[in-house]
């Protein structure tokens, strides 16, 4: 079966069971999550459509992305001084090598397990 846009265009929900528009053809005033806190948004409510496009990644079958409406997005609420403190001992937490105890510039690898020199068998120089 040949990869239309025209197979993507839904607008009154028919096929998808929710409005969907190709990429880039989505009406004004709706926006993805990623779109939404980008402008410093978060969404509330439902989606309320959704855009598809081809991917290399899935050949076969179209990506989606829902859609929320912009007017229904609020400001993200603030975050108490303890809810900081924890996000900033997490993130300590996740810089810390368990091999040497430094704190490095960047996130401990997962699969490595230890920093880069730790797990390349260097030792740095005291």
């Amino acid at each position: 079966m040949a990869r239309r846009i025209a197979d993507l265009w839904d607008p009154e929900g028919e096929r998808h069971d929710v409005p969907t528009y190709p990429w880039g053809l989505a009406p004004e005033g709706l926006a993805t999550r990623d779109q939404l806190v980008a402008m410093g948004l978060r969404k509330r409510g439902p989606a309320v459509a959704q855009v598809m496009w081809f991917s290399r990644k899935s050949p076969a079958e179209p990506r989606f992305a829902r859609l929320y409406e912009i007017a229904r997005a609020t400001p993200p609420k603030p975050r108490s001084p303890r809810q900081l403190a924890s996000l900033a001992a997490a993130m300590r937490a996740r810089k810390t090598c368990p091999e040497c105890g430094q704190v490095k510039d960047y996130c401990i690898a997962r699969s490595l397990g230890a920093c880069t020199p730790c797990a390349d068998g260097f030792t740095a120089a005291a």
